[in-house]
């Protein structure tokens, strides 16, 4: 975003309970595979934080993708430097790397291919668009490339 305050799309009340009600079934392991809760400490309070997340896949790589742009869960990510994605029992931590905006564009484009349905709404661009279309919008989309903790 150039020369604002970074864009933040809040999620209304009734997107925050359902948020929660998403994330309990996840965490009972009910859902599709690149359906997570995201897991992060505070920057201050050191408190655990959670939020339903969807992971994308491109090529071998993985990526988190905040299409509300810097929210709560991205602050504290960037600040612990890394994660953790559960499902079920099972729980992964991973380590963070920021991408910078020439990286992006692939990445949002397979994201918002990939989840148009509950996506298209953050994006001002139509799903199936050229990369070429993401680069105007990169610095308000903060994305994350999971790597092995190390």
């Amino acid at each position: 975003m150039a020369g604002g305050a970074p864009r933040f799309v809040r999620p209304a009340a009734m997107e925050r309970l359902l948020n929660r009600l998403f994330g309990a079934l996840i965490g009972a392991g009910i859902g599709l595979p690149h359906h997570f809760v995201l897991e992060v400490r505070g920057r201050k309070s050191s408190r655990l934080y959670s939020t339903p997340i969807d992971v994308t896949t491109l090529g071998s790589r993985r990526y988190l993708v905040a299409p509300r742009g810097e929210t709560q869960w991205v602050r504290n990510a960037r600040s612990r430097g890394e994660v953790a994605l559960r499902r079920g029992s099972r729980r992964e931590t991973v380590a963070l790397r920021e991408l910078a905006d020439a990286e992006k564009p692939e990445v949002l484009k397979a994201y918002l291919d990939a989840y148009k349905t509950t996506v298209q709404r953050f994006f001002p661009v139509p799903a199936g668009s050229p990369p070429d279309a993401f680069r105007p919008l990169c610095a308000d989309y903060p994305a994350f490339e999971l790597l092995a903790r190390r």
